[in-house]
């Protein structure tokens, strides 16, 4: 049994604090402090850090920029510098000066980059989606056969011989999107966010509303599932930007070199070229003018600035397909 005095606290606490003592007591709150409203001291400390943080992030590739305009004697003489002595555009005069391989790679690469992210995009969203959905009564054998594809692969050898014999794709523009298009990663990636972001009972509504799974995956599906679209988006709008492999395995003919195969040709040009100085005045004096060191990094700057540059535009949706199914709210 309660003892008395529990039961009258009891009962008193239970009561609306205006009928305590008449109103007369005041019970003091704790006051709690909003965590979005901060110190300016504080503010200010995290947001000089976070500043910090950005400029680490930023410097490389400013730095970059600097030494590709660089003058070639400045950098035989001082090294690299940040606030270098002499200016010059010698090295993108070079570059310009094989301007007609750089658009044909430039066109190569913005071709398949845009082709293969589209065909990526919508396999690996169809795969994520079927395996995600508890109705389809194989997602379990489908989902371990994408994860075990991440563990163990055929290998290189097997590769080659399936890309180039049984599906003849040697010199074709499909030999640089088909490898590429799917990517075991992505796929479990899109099934999380396809669980953590979109309700079966919606789902549900609209089939019993009489829609088709196709009309369900682009009207309902594909518009709420646009953060984590966007991010597998990004990562294979990188993949293809960035594939020299497969160019070096597969293409042959020069009117289907991309653009980082290419540069990799030019560099490796200019590194023989530096190795074997044992050549003829001629020679000599011809290789004297062109711009190495500051060529390389103007090579770095063409392959990056496209990227660099559009990234922005994937931002928003980017964060989000990286933090959805963080919080569970």
């Amino acid at each position: 049994m309660p003892k008395p005095e529990q039961t009258q606290t009891s009962l008193a606490i239970s009561k609306p604090l205006e009928e305590i003592n008449g109103g007369k007591t005041k019970i003091p709150l704790k006051k709690y402090r909003d965590p979005q409203h901060l110190h300016p001291v504080t503010n200010m400390i995290i947001s000089l850090l976070l500043g910090i943080l950005a400029l680490t992030c930023v410097f490389p590739f400013i730095y970059v920029i600097i030494i590709s305009l660089t003058s070639e004697e400045s950098i035989v003489r001082n090294g690299f510098e940040l606030f270098p002595k002499e200016w010059s555009v010698d090295a993108y005069r070079y570059l310009w000066s094989m301007k007609d391989a750089l658009f044909r790679s430039y066109g190569v690469t913005i071709l398949i980059t845009i082709l293969g992210t589209v065909i990526s995009v919508f396999m690996i969203t169809f795969y994520a989606y079927a395996i995600s959905r508890p109705q389809f009564k194989y997602r379990r054998f489908f989902t371990f056969l994408a994860f075990f594809t991440m563990l163990f692969s055929g290998g290189l050898v097997p590769t080659y011989i399936v890309v180039t014999q049984f599906l003849d794709l040697k010199n074709t523009i499909w030999a640089l999107i088909l490898p590429l298009a799917m990517n075991a990663f992505y796929i479990i990636i899109m099934r999380t966010f396809f669980i953590k972001s979109v309700s079966e009972s919606i789902l549900e509504s609209a089939r019993m509303d009489g829609a088709s799974e196709w009309r369900i995956f682009f009207q309902i599906i594909f518009p709420l599932s646009l953060p984590g679209i966007a991010t597998i988006a990004l990562f294979s709008t990188l993949g293809y930007w960035n594939d020299w492999f497969n160019a070096l395995l597969y293409i042959d003919n020069p009117n289907l070199v991309p653009l980082q195969s290419l540069l990799m040709k030019i560099e490796a040009n200019l590194e023989f070229m530096r190795q074997n100085m044992d050549i003829s005045i001629m020679q000599q004096s011809l290789f004297d003018t062109i711009p190495q060191e500051s060529a390389k990094m103007a090579m770095v700057v063409i392959a990056t600035l496209p990227i660099a540059v559009s990234y922005p535009f994937f931002q928003k949706y980017f964060i989000s397909g990286l933090t959805i199914g963080g919080v569970k709210e």
